[in-house]
């Protein structure tokens, strides 16, 4: 996972649950497997995380409770770029 990869070399504790298209980012450091175990994450920095996206112009879903999609109207080029704003937006979270 790219996102896993990058957030680990920021030292930044993430864990990234998904199945096909549909995923979350916890940010906690331990897995999160059900509600009991998310609500331990950290909100307060999914907030701020949340809110650099925007500032990338990356539409996240505003609470780390809510899935995140992929689809076909997503091209490499477009998931590219959003990638890469998500980076940007984890850097500015240890800056």
């Amino acid at each position: 996972h790219f996102l896993w990869f990058h957030a680990q070399q920021l030292n930044l504790h993430i864990q990234i649950n998904h199945i096909g298209s549909m995923f979350t980012i916890f940010f906690s450091t331990q897995p999160v497997t059900d509600y009991d175990t998310a609500k331990f994450s950290d909100t307060k920095q999914y907030a701020k995380f949340f809110n650099f996206l925007l500032d990338e112009g990356v539409y996240f879903p505003p609470s780390q409770f809510e899935t995140a999609f992929v689809s076909s109207a997503h091209s490499d080029a477009i998931l590219e770029e959003a990638s890469y704003a998500l980076l940007r937006a984890m850097k500015k979270l240890i800056s």
